[in-house]
């Protein structure tokens, strides 16, 4: 049995910097390697050594949902720029005739948005995994039938790639199932699907922009993460900011279920959304004119200009 494995990774970490009682196994996954000649391990080094001779940090993020990491990193870095939900101060920007860059990777699909408009409020859960995250053949199953079970509404996003190395093709059976309460797409816009009045949940893999599209949207979560910065999003969404639920890695159809059920009916879902509420007020508030991030931008711009 290996350290990956034996329990090692429930390890306390209490010496990091804003993130007290964090554990091993929710730090970001490029550090669960035994090889200390790891390729990606030593490019993390090195980057963060290098960040010390940067004249400024800039981050996607706002001071109140992440004010102890802020003021730690404040104490190290002359400059600390909280610019974030950077989503949410574009829409703030004015009409110029201008195009801008999204973050979307894969072609959207807006009849999801149609169907959303017939379900009632807080009564759909929105599932997506993001640009990149795969999983097995045997995981989607889980997840589908977990969802399915559930007999909530839901709209699932399966990219063509989200099955590694086959094809995303759920069974007949299943299909059959869900028939008026589930819609599968290949992709949509998600920030318009977040802020939809139906959406009452999210089932996701934690990515940053994905986390923080949920909180702009007042949705609470069910965590998923899979690699990178996405188990440590999903620590500060159940064990900071009280808005996510945490899912074990091994996917089964009757956790899924379960969590699923208790986000859209249980107290804790009610809880949670209660919550979620509060942040995304609070992320509206960091990018009005006298908002935290709004000032930010603008002190960046001066220094830049």
């Amino acid at each position: 049995m290996t350290y990956l494995e034996n329990g090692y990774l429930d390890t306390i970490i209490d010496w990091i910097p804003g993130m007290k009682d964090i554990q091993l196994r929710d730090l970001p996954s490029f550090i669960r390697t035994t090889d200390p000649n790891d390729i990606v391990l030593n490019f993390l080094i090195i980057s963060a050594k290098t960040t010390y001779k940067a004249p400024a940090v800039i981050f996607n993020s706002f001071d109140d949902i992440e004010q102890d990491v802020v003021n730690d990193l404040s104490s190290m870095f002359s400059e600390i720029y909280t610019i974030g939900p950077l989503l949410l101060l574009l829409s703030n920007i004015p009409e110029n005739g201008f195009k801008y860059i999204t973050s979307c990777l894969w072609k959207e699909d807006h009849e999801c948005l149609h169907w959303l408009d017939s379900k009632k409020p807080k009564s759909v859960v929105y599932v997506n995994f993001g640009s990149i995250t795969v999983m097995t053949k045997q995981q989607m199953v889980e997840f589908a039938w977990g969802l399915a079970q559930s007999k909530q509404n839901f709209l699932w996003i399966i990219r063509a790639d989200l099955v590694k190395g086959e094809s995303a093709v759920l069974p007949d059976q299943f299909v059959e199932e869900i028939k008026g309460r589930g819609l599968l797409a290949s992709w949509c816009w998600q920030e318009k699907v977040l802020n939809h009045p139906s959406i009452g949940g999210f089932l996701t893999h934690n990515g940053w922009n994905s986390t923080l599209e949920s909180v702009s949207g007042g949705v609470p979560m069910v965590c998923w993460p899979f690699f990178a910065d996405q188990q440590t999003n999903c620590w500060f969404a159940f064990s900071k900011w009280g808005i996510g639920m945490k899912m074990n890695e091994i996917v089964k159809r009757d956790k899924v279920e379960k969590l699923v059920r208790e986000l859209m009916e249980g107290e804790n879902g009610k809880e949670m959304r209660s919550k979620a509420i509060e942040w995304k007020k609070k992320a509206e508030e960091a990018i009005t004119v006298k908002g935290s991030s709004y000032m930010n931008l603008n002190k960046l711009v001066e220094v830049l200009s």
